[in-house]
């Protein structure tokens, strides 16, 4: 039986890591190259769409009063507030348990945090943590975006060095040293 029938269990991946170290690239290309019947689990948000970002898509942008209604409602297989801005980022259960069902495997792209509260639902989930060859790599990548201030990035390098700590919670760990290694190494952990 192909690993895409519905009879075939699905599979929740969780991938973190700091902001900058490549994630969004990284999956983008794993989507294309693993074998897996891979699907990404859109994330909610009550932050303002960025330039060129789609509802549906890219994130699922909702009110502040929406997000805090599904979340009493328990709609939320994991929700925080990030980088105490007042935005509040969470995965629907909706975006995930129907998707499991029909046997895909599920990636869900989030933080250290939300990866702890996915375990609690899911301790069989595959976890993955995508890092940078060092904090100063990290720094030169964040500062090349060119979208943030210098105080935002020190706020996300502190978020980062207290991610890294974390990332021995993980089943894997892949150096973001060198884009097609790095996705190398995802596929290959997918395809196991």
């Amino acid at each position: 039986m192909s690993s895409t029938s519905t009879n075939s269990p699905g599979k929740l991946v969780v991938i973190s890591g700091p902001s900058g170290a490549g994630k969004t690239t990284l999956l983008k290309r794993m989507y294309t190259q693993s074998r897996r019947p891979l699907v990404a689990a859109v994330s909610a948000t009550t932050r303002k769409p960025r330039p060129g970002e789609v509802d549906g898509a890219d994130y699922h942008f909702i009110s502040q009063e929406e997000f805090r209604r599904r979340r009493e409602k328990g709609e939320f297989l994991e929700c925080f507030e990030v980088y105490g801005r007042g935005d509040w980022y969470g995965t629907l259960q909706s975006e995930v348990a129907p998707r499991l069902a029909a046997g895909k495997w599920v990636v869900l792209e989030i933080d250290v945090q939300g990866t702890l509260a996915v375990l609690k639902h899911y301790p069989d989930a595959l976890t993955i943590f995508v890092q940078p060859e060092s904090i100063e790599e990290l720094d030169r990548r964040l500062t090349s975006r060119g979208t943030e201030t210098r105080e935002q990035i020190e706020r996300r390098l502190e978020v980062a060095r207290r991610e890294m700590v974390e990332a021995d919670r993980y089943l894997y760990r892949v150096t973001n040293h060198d884009i097609d290694a790095a996705v190398a190494r995802l596929c290959e952990i997918l395809d196991q």
